[in-house]
């Protein structure tokens, strides 16, 4: 496999349903259209800030296609990266066949959640889905969600399988660059450090909104500390519930059609709303009301 290299700003895209709760396609592509025109280099589609967990695995595919034909006609080269990993890995591989059969870039592939294997386990699961495709792989740790984290020397092994290239780096803790891993940021309030030793870019949630200044902390280093203290009030509005419901609210707010959420998730409390709303305005990017 050729040498692939995934930078620059990703977003983790939420999907947008429709006022029955389904999958809402045109309302799917204009998201991308907009975030390709606002700052993305890129987008993560069906990931967990997707609801990737209560969608089916043929809407998944939908949004893939959805996802591919966009970005190509829209912008060609910005990578489509599909979320399509599980905790039953013969799951993850057939999820990867069908993502590849779409035509993304990469697959984003999470530690198994839940069952919570032993290294051995985890260093099988990747190598196992990794053998089934040509996609490169990008391996998801997040410990907070899957009850297991793969320190940095599990990761390195991970990059030594071939089409293995990149880790979205969810654990704060211990943060460092990975050997023959891209470092990618899985939270947004990591982009700086991330990118500060080293790393490639970020997988991000406040890209949905300020996805111009998150990529001037790639282009302007210098910058790179002032914007984040200008963003991290909004960072703290987007953590007051699951970044699915903050992230839907606020696009919502600003004109953006993208629905409510799927049980067991649930809509913004209006505390919730009304400091995301706080958060908007103070930042400039909402009207005061």
């Amino acid at each position: 496999m050729a040498c692939v290299t995934f930078s620059g700003i990703l977003t983790a895209m939420v999907t947008p349903f429709d006022a029955d709760g389904a999958l809402a396609e045109e309302p799917t592509a204009e998201l991308v259209r907009h975030l390709l025109a606002n700052g993305s280099d890129g987008v993560v589609l069906t990931g967990t800030t997707g609801e990737a967990s209560t969608l089916g695995d043929d809407e998944k595919a939908r949004v893939w296609d959805i996802g591919v034909e966009v970005s190509r006609a829209e912008r060609p080269g910005a990578p489509v990266i599909a979320g399509s990993g599980s905790n039953d890995t013969s799951h993850a591989v057939e999820l990867t066949a069908r993502a590849a059969a779409a035509g993304v870039d990469a697959a984003l592939v999470v530690a198994p959640y839940y069952n919570r294997p032993n290294r051995r386990g985890l260093i099988a699961h990747f190598a196992a889905v990794a053998n089934s495709t040509d996609l490169p792989i990008v391996a998801y740790n997040i410990p907070a969600r899957t009850g297991v984290d793969m320190p940095n020397d599990l990761l390195a092994e991970l990059g030594q399988i071939e089409n293995v290239v990149a880790v979205k780096q969810a654990r704060a803790e211990n943060l460092a660059p990975i050997d023959g891993l891209d470092l990618l940021a899985g939270n947004d309030d990591m982009l700086a450090a991330v990118l500060d030793m080293g790393g490639t870019g970020g997988i991000l949630v406040a890209s949905h909104l300020v996805g111009g200044e998150l990529r001037r902390m790639i282009d302007e280093p210098a910058e790179r500390h002032a914007i984040e203290a200008r963003l991290t009030p909004l960072y703290d509005a987007l953590a007051v519930a699951p970044a699915c419901v903050t992230s839907k609210a606020a696009l919502n707010l600003l004109g953006h059609d993208v629905g409510g959420v799927r049980l067991p998730m649930v809509e913004a409390s209006s505390d919730e709303l009304a400091t995301v709303r706080g958060a908007l305005e103070a930042h400039g990017l909402l009207e005061r009301v």
